[in-house]
């Protein structure tokens, strides 16, 4: 391959250098360019966003915050009283919530390092992970009658492969509540590409005795994701 790349060039090899090298400085200028009008958008939806406001004026640590509340509402999923536990808490709105509202004790897990908050068990690490998510039962009282999952993959433009990775963190969400929520149990996860894939959705209708879709309406209207929330878990 190197002999075929000698044979084309035609020219001194210092210039051939020189244009690599120009070469790579544009595609930096037009990356950062991108980058910058990216972060350019972002900011602008954050400050016209009212969910963002109202996060702030509430001390939530994420607009997050308001769709698990949309979501508990339209559902009616009780949070006083229960023992929850929250998969990808990071940075800490829902567990702030389930907090708030009386849950009976609150723990939560994330690959992400998330801010300790007076009332929840908070264990750095991940789900995947047999001795984190022991680290995380450590600090339960009791097993979870309510699992949430707001995790989500870190997205490459490439929509089968984030579909793909979507399904996976789906799975072990489910995976985990299957293991350990008590009877009668409720799982709530947010979801991706129309709600739930068919292989999932049938474990859940299996496993759960009311299985349904919630879009809450602080989800962006751009934003692919919806939430499942699966009711009466049979073990």
């Amino acid at each position: 391959m190197a002999e075929d790349r000698k044979r084309r060039w035609k020219g001194p090899a210092s210039h051939g250098k020189k244009s690599s090298g120009r070469q790579l400085a544009a595609r930096k200028v037009v990356a950062h360019n991108a980058a910058t009008e990216s972060s350019k958008r972002w900011i602008e939806r954050q400050l016209s966003d009212p969910y963002v406001r109202r996060a702030r004026e509430a001390g939530y640590r994420s607009r997050a915050a308001f769709k698990l509340l949309e979501v508990c509402e339209r559902s009616r999923v009780e949070l006083s009283g229960r023992h929850v536990v929250d998969l990808g808490c990071a940075p800490g709105g829902w567990l702030q919530v389930c907090v708030a509202a009386g849950a009976a004790s609150v723990a939560g897990i994330d690959l992400l390092e998330t801010e300790p908050l007076p009332g929840a068990h908070i264990v750095r690490g991940d789900i995947a992970s047999a001795l984190d998510v022991a680290a995380l039962k450590a600090g339960m009282p009791a097993p979870p009658d309510l699992v949430l999952s707001d995790m989500a993959a870190n997205t490459t433009g490439h929509r089968q492969t984030d579909h793909l990775r979507t399904i996976a963190l789906v799975e072990l969400a489910l995976g985990f509540a299957e293991a350990e929520l008590a009877a009668g149990g409720t799982f709530v996860s947010k979801v991706f590409q129309g709600g739930a894939v068919r292989s999932v959705l049938q474990r859940l209708k299996r496993q759960f005795a009311a299985v349904k879709h919630v879009k809450p309406p602080s989800s962006r209207a751009s934003s692919p994701e919806v939430f499942v929330v699966a009711k009466g878990f049979r073990r």
